[in-house]
């Protein structure tokens, strides 16, 4: 039978776990992203629903009658653990999403080069970081992100995929409005955990406490790849997803 999970998450760039803002009609809350955990192997509630997330080209949730799963990754500086993540999506043929920072980008461009030869998608984590509900401009907003495009067309040759994933989970309908017109897909997620204090790193045991029952269909998965514990537990990681039946996809058919 399956168990019941009463977890609320608010899971921002330091994933700290809190209460998910309550979702009242046609309106999206400003705030930090958060989940409500019901059911085992079953998708959560986010603090926006799907439908309401649409109108403004943003997801967190793919389609939940297949057994995909969308891996992303936040990473806002460079600590050794990267190409290692890189290599065990290789062996495994998985893509994913990394969302970068500018200082990232700057100090890091064979990295970059690597993820784009690889097949993997860059998305726009922002040049600088900030809490972009707090930039109500829009040109400032634009800013931050159309610096980030060209750091990276100055790296790679080539165009930014417009994915854009909020810093520290915090977002404003203005912000989902502002994404929308320059272009972007907002990309939420619908699962992750405290893998990002690297003084406190969890161990394998309680990694896989939290991601292999609450993984479920649709789901977009969010690690950090400074992650010292998910760069050791990836490989084992998915493949016990694979053994559980899911296949893997990239974030572009979140909107198809």
């Amino acid at each position: 039978m399956k168990r019941k999970l009463w977890t609320l998450a608010a899971i921002g760039v330091f994933c700290i776990f809190g209460i998910a803002a309550s979702i009242f009609g046609e309106a999206i809350p400003a705030g930090n992203w958060g989940l409500r955990f019901h059911t085992e192997g079953e998708a959560p509630e986010g603090t926006a629903d799907v439908g309401q997330l649409q109108k403004y080209d943003s997801a967190f949730l793919g389609d939940t009658s297949e057994k995909t799963v969308y891996l992303t990754f936040d990473a806002g500086y460079e600590n050794g653990c990267t190409e290692k993540i890189l290599d065990t999506l290789k062996k495994h043929n998985i893509k994913a999403a990394f969302f970068l920072v500018g200082n990232y980008m700057e100090r890091n461009p064979d990295i970059v080069r690597r993820m784009v030869n690889e097949g993997h998608i860059v998305g726009n984590h922002t040049m600088h970081h900030y809490n972009m509900e707090k930039i109500s401009d829009p040109a400032a907003f634009a800013e931050e992100l159309q610096e980030l495009e060209k750091l990276f067309f100055d790296i790679t040759g080539q165009e930014l995929p417009k994915y854009y994933r909020p810093p520290q989970g915090v977002y404003s309908l203005e912000n989902l409005k502002n994404a929308k017109e320059l272009g972007y897909k907002t990309v939420f997620w619908s699962l992750a955990y405290v893998d990002w204090n690297n003084d406190a790193q969890p161990t394998k045991e309680e990694a896989f406490s939290k991601l292999l029952p609450r993984i479920h269909n649709g789901a977009v998965i969010l690690l950090h790849s400074t992650s010292k514990t998910n760069a050791e537990i990836l490989d084992e990681l998915l493949t016990k997803w694979k053994e559980m039946g899911y296949s893997f996809a990239t974030v572009d058919a979140l909107f198809l």
